[in-house]
């Protein structure tokens, strides 16, 4: 990327080796790819859910194409979760995430707030059959500014290996009432609010 030189040799990337049963691509994303392709790809998948969608993520500040596809999910009957951290490691992202549960929560989304420590797992998982592993977080930064990469799993398989994780994650968390996250002080709102007008930079 610095040099502009594409490396195409086979020296360099050899062809994949066939080493177990369980199909596996990798996606990349970051500053060197301009079509976002991480976003791309898991808003992609929202819209195709059929049946269940859980997402586990230390830090989710959605864009409005995200929203939408959540949204549309759970209209069409998709079962959608979201595994969050209770513990924050940032105050001013902890703040701007937590303005969304709000919209989330009346749109149908299950939210969860993992309470034991600082939840840093990341990974998604479709309906029964197509997981996602990697270093991407649920915000601008992982899709557009970092380099990330995300392994996909088209495996039912491993797929119920990581629904299982996510369900014990699950067990530990507060699974918010929309009715009484509505009843948090007014003042608490409003900086969770003017902290979301940062959520671009942060």
């Amino acid at each position: 990327m610095e040099t502009n030189e594409v490396l195409e040799s086979d020296d360099v990337f050899a062809g994949p080796e066939i080493a177990g049963p369980i199909p596996t691509q990798v996606l990349a994303s970051g500053p060197d790819f301009p079509t976002q392709n991480n976003q791309r790809f898991i808003v992609a998948l929202i819209h195709g859910a059929r049946k269940q969608i859980k997402i586990t993520t230390p830090y989710f500040m959605p864009d409005e194409p995200m929203l939408q596809a959540l949204q549309t999910a759970v209209l069409r009957g998709v079962d959608v979760h979201l595994v969050v951290s209770e513990i924050g490691d940032q105050v001013l992202v902890s703040l701007a995430q937590r303005s969304y549960y709000e919209e989330l929560l009346e749109a149908g989304v299950k939210v969860h707030l993992y309470r034991k420590n600082f939840l840093h797992a990341k990974f998604l998982t479709i309906d029964d059959s197509l997981g996602l592993v990697g270093t991407s977080n649920m915000d601008i930064r992982s899709f557009v500014l970092n380099a990330e990469h995300i392994p996909v799993i088209h495996d039912p398989g491993m797929t119920s290996r990581l629904q299982a994780e996510q369900q014990r994650y699950i067990a530990d968390c507060l699974s918010l009432d929309l009715q009484q996250w509505q009843q948090r002080p007014l003042r608490i709102k409003l900086v969770e609010h003017m902290a979301r007008l940062l959520s671009p930079l942060l």
